[in-house]
């Protein structure tokens, strides 16, 4: 927790690899929280009665759902951290679920101060992991939490308005954060209609 304070996370380069280091990139990638891009498509399926989702309904799920892919810098060391920071409520994970109660999807990070540092998601079904972004961005903003930090930025966070900005502006970002006091439990998750009513760009 110290090490996200200093603004650097931890990696693993593959699933067996017993080392784990840490990376303090030149740019970040950041969520502003009332960025978020909604296409037609997404707005389409949030709108589709055919998922549910929850918080901290199944922390290991994600986590292991996140590592399911053939590479991963999800470590059998990182994994255990992880559960722990969970188990000490500063580690938490929103999940997607279908109608037969399936985990189709979900995003995971920890939390300190108003920062979420988002540390990976997962999709088993269309859109399943911008549904469960969808819902985050706006569920932390409702929390109080004025930095999403997604580490880097990759094609499909910068669709939903993902932005890189310089080392030194994102801990300066860091540091105001690190002052606010956020709870992503004290409030219950967005509705759809919240999700959908939301100030966001629509193409």
């Amino acid at each position: 927790m110290r090490a996200y304070a200093m603004g650097v996370f931890p990696m693993a380069e593959h699933r067996d690899d017993p080392e784990i280091f840490w990376v303090d990139p030149h740019l970040r990638g950041v969520f502003p929280l009332s960025g978020f891009h909604m296409s037609r498509s997404l707005s389409k399926s949030i709108k589709r009665p055919n998922y549910t989702i929850s918080l901290n309904h199944d922390f290991e799920g994600v986590l292991d759902g996140c590592a399911d892919r053939s590479d991963t810098w999800i470590s059998t060391g990182i994994r255990t951290l992880y559960l722990a920071l969970h188990d000490r409520a500063q580690a938490h994970s929103l999940e997607v679920w279908d109608p037969h109660g399936a985990l189709i999807g979900g995003v995971y990070g920890v939390t300190l101060g108003g920062a979420f540092f988002g540390e990976s998601m997962f999709s088993r079904r269309k859109d399943a992991s911008k549904i469960a972004l969808a819902f985050l961005t706006l569920h932390l903003k409702q929390c109080g939490f004025s930095l999403f930090d997604t580490q880097f930025i990759t094609p499909h966070l910068a669709s939903l308005g993902a932005i890189e900005v310089p080392r030194n502006v994102y801990k300066s970002r860091l540091n105001a954060a690190l002052d606010q006091s956020a709870d992503i439990e004290n409030r219950p998750l967005p509705s759809v209609q919240d999700v959908l009513q939301r100030n966001t760009h629509t193409s």
